[in-house]
């Protein structure tokens, strides 16, 4: 991380020495109600949904790595501030967010001009504006020149595994998704987590979860309870999404510093950011199949294991293989941030509004059960992709955390 910083002080030294001209807002309602500085990182990280989820329809997975690369660049413009005052920092956030959003989602500048002068509005104009919009740039323009060729979206990479007992085939006349995501050059430089891979096909440890998912996971089960299903349907909503709403309307109530603000989000989003990289890479690599090719379609050879015709999952199937789970990159990551900044006994009221549910947990520990079993009660996942999925993110959140400094 020491590179990047390195280049933002270059960078506002360029930008401060040139007779640039700074496009201020009007000055600050004064009558208006204070609010806490870290507030405007609260707000960016609103507008960084609606831009990469709604207005961007990007998928869980690949906005996973816009957030990191906004929440970083966030975090490097307040550090880049600190001695300068709350001023500067609150411009330097909002510039920060709005150039990295901007360079991405090209569609959605003329929102996010909007979002941005409404932000410095709030901000009094003079050199403490100047120096956090410039700074914000700086922190922005080096985030963005750090990932050119970072093999983002590289189409150069396909999954193509012959058919075989174990192995995932994409739909008919399908193809895998993103697999270019597990080639992508991770956020924070760390040796990679490893893992000892599913369980063998022709294991008891394999046939054990294999039943398990069958009773559990079907759209049919007569095994599985209404509670078991509720949660299964409510974990089906986007998790970057529904964690990062319960965690701003927790910032809202509870606020904190805007440096610890803006640490919180970038540690979260380096964590699943990196997590899900590995993740990916893993489904490229390993390509184990999803239990609805492994109960309906196949006998495996496993004496333990009996095929059930016409078996289909609770949750419909994403495009990608099974091994590890994709949704424990998005969610044991952002919840050992949280655990280690914020503590276990935070408290996240989580939200689906397709459902119009919502979930109330006050335990980190508590989520993350609900989260892994939503997986199995869903049909998608064996247990093991689910547990070392954890693991896996984890130990990531633990290492981006030890290495971000």
């Amino acid at each position: 991380m020491h590179v990047r910083r390195a280049a933002v002080a270059l960078s506002v030294a360029l930008l401060t020495a040139a007779p640039l001209s700074v496009v201020t807002a009007p000055a600050a309602n004064s009558a208006a109600a204070p609010e806490a500085p870290s507030a405007v990182a609260v707000a960016w990280q609103r507008i960084a949904l609606r831009t990469i989820f709604t207005e961007g329809a990007t998928p869980p997975q690949v906005g996973a790595l816009h957030l990191a690369f906004t929440s970083v660049a966030v975090h490097d413009a307040v550090q880049a501030t600190q001695g300068l005052g709350s001023n500067a920092a609150r411009a330097a956030v909002a510039t920060a967010a709005h150039d990295v959003l901007s360079a991405y989602f090209v569609n959605s500048r003329v929102h996010l001009d909007a979002d941005l002068a409404a932000s410095l509005a709030k901000v009094p104009n003079g050199p403490g504006e100047t120096k956090g919009i410039l700074s914000g740039r700086a922190a922005a323009a080096a985030m963005i020149e750090s990932r050119v060729g970072d093999g983002f979206g590289d189409p150069s990479i396909v999954y193509a595994k012959p058919p075989a007992i174990g192995i995932w085939q994409p739909p008919p006349g399908g193809a895998m998704a993103t697999p270019w995501l597990g080639f992508v050059r991770p956020l924070v430089p760390i040796a990679p987590v490893l893992l000892d891979g599913p369980d063998a096909v022709p294991s008891a440890a394999y046939a054990t979860d294999y039943d398990e998912v069958r009773r559990l996971g079907s759209v049919g089960s007569v095994q599985r309870s209404q509670e078991q299903t509720d949660v299964a349907r409510f974990f089906a909503f986007n998790p970057p999404v529904m964690y990062r709403d319960a965690l701003c309307r927790l910032l809202d109530a509870e606020p904190t510093s805007l440096a610890r603000t803006a640490r919180l989000f970038a540690l979260i989003d380096a964590s699943v950011a990196n997590a899900m990289i590995e993740t990916f890479r893993l489904k490229f690599e390993v390509g184990f199949w999803r239990p609805f090719e492994a109960i309906a379609t196949v006998d495996d050879g496993n004496p333990a294991t009996e095929p059930e015709a016409g078996w289909a999952p609770l949750v419909p199937n994403p495009a990608y293989s099974e091994y590890p789970s994709g949704h424990a990159a998005a969610t044991a990551p952002m919840a050992e941030t949280i655990r280690s900044m914020l503590g276990e006994d935070t408290t996240l009221v989580l939200r689906n509004p397709t459902l119009g549910a919502e979930r109330t947990y006050t335990t980190l520990t508590a989520l993350e059960h609900d989260a892994l079993h939503a997986r199995i009660w869903g049909g998608l996942h064996f247990r093991d992709a689910m547990d070392d999925g954890y693991d896996l993110g984890h130990r990531t959140a633990q290492a981006v955390a030890a290495a971000f400094d």
